[in-house]
């Protein structure tokens, strides 16, 4: 299938899905860098910043006002790895690196777009909305079933003017309506929320550079996520607790997202926590639940070794 997908956990959303076999639909950051040579200035977020007139600049550059919000000019990993906010001169002068950058520290709602793209036309949106623990981390996404003109607006000129040539898919991370990071794909982490018959359009999009999803069961869905700790080598759970949390009826897909073979630190994460399961589902309640099973399940996988006990001094 030339739907690209790196994350087999992923694979779920593809399977039987009709593609020609001359098509590539990426999903990763790093082909559609090497796929799209002429727009891949996206993936430097100091270009993103000053193509919006925000005040930024490299690491080595003192910013006139804090606190700023620090990252890596290029990361093609995702997971928000290295990000930090510095509150003051010293905490910068401190904590400098190179290939970073600063950011005036944004306010507002804080959205997820994955847009299709025709010819630099906006002519699709949909909205995801995060719900942030810290550290990079989120514990749980909503998939929003009405639009934002507040990001469409702005994010569509900016589209406009500076991807006139591009069809296909398109990410935004957004701010208070402030584009903070781009990608030339769409998130894969649940377009079984999108509605009956979105891959098939997706397909259509990069085999025929057209766009004709009717969207006319759009609906609200959430994206439910299990972290763990870092320094853990875990196992998957057992294949019936997942088959029985997919019979909930509310419940949509699991992701189990982590090669089981791979030490932890050779996957990306973000810094707070082991990204260890998704559960995509249609109430919040019934994908919490489901998370809270899958963790019992996760814990119940882990070899617990007793502590040593100190010897007492005579």
């Amino acid at each position: 299938m030339p739907i690209v997908e790196r994350d087999p956990w992923r694979m779920q959303y593809f399977e039987g899905v009709a593609c020609p076999d001359d098509v590539f639909v990426p999903t990763e950051d790093p082909d559609c860098y090497r796929l799209y040579p002429e727009h891949r200035w996206i993936y430097n977020k100091l270009l993103i910043a000053e193509s919006q007139g925000l005040a930024c600049g490299p690491h080595g550059i003192v910013p006139d006002r804090f606190p700023v919000f620090s990252k890596p000019i290029y990361n093609l990993r995702g997971m928000g790895m290295e990000t930090r906010v510095f509150h003051d001169e010293k905490s910068y002068l401190d904590g400098r690196d190179p290939g970073h950058m600063w950011v005036t520290l944004l306010d507002g709602e804080h959205l997820s777009s994955d847009v299709a793209v025709v010819q630099g036309e906006p002519v699709w949106w949909r909205h995801v909305q995060g719900h942030p623990l810290g550290d990079a981390m989120f514990d749980y996404w909503t998939i929003l079933d009405e639009s934002r003109p507040g990001v469409e607006g702005p994010c569509g000129e900016w589209i406009r003017e500076n991807f006139a040539s591009y069809c296909g898919m398109m990410n935004l991370e957004t701010i208070g309506g402030k584009i903070i990071e781009g990608h030339l794909r769409f998130a894969d982490q649940w377009p079984d929320l999108y509605g009956r018959g979105w891959v098939d359009a997706l397909v259509e999009l990069y085999a025929e550079r057209t766009w004709r999803y009717r969207d006319d069961d759009r609906r609200q869905g959430f994206s439910v996520v299990l972290h763990g700790s870092h320094g853990t080598r875990y196992r998957h759970p057992p294949a019936e607790v997942v088959e029985e949390v997919l019979a909930e009826p509310a419940v949509s897909s699991v992701q189990i997202t982590f090669f089981e073979e791979k030490a932890a630190d050779q996957h990306a994460m973000p810094p707070g926590g082991f990204r260890i399961a998704i559960v995509n589902c249609w109430d919040l309640d019934a994908g919490i639940a489901a998370r809270e099973r899958l963790a019992l399940a996760f814990w119940s996988t882990q070899k617990l070794v007793p502590k040593r006990r100190r010897r007492r001094r005579a």
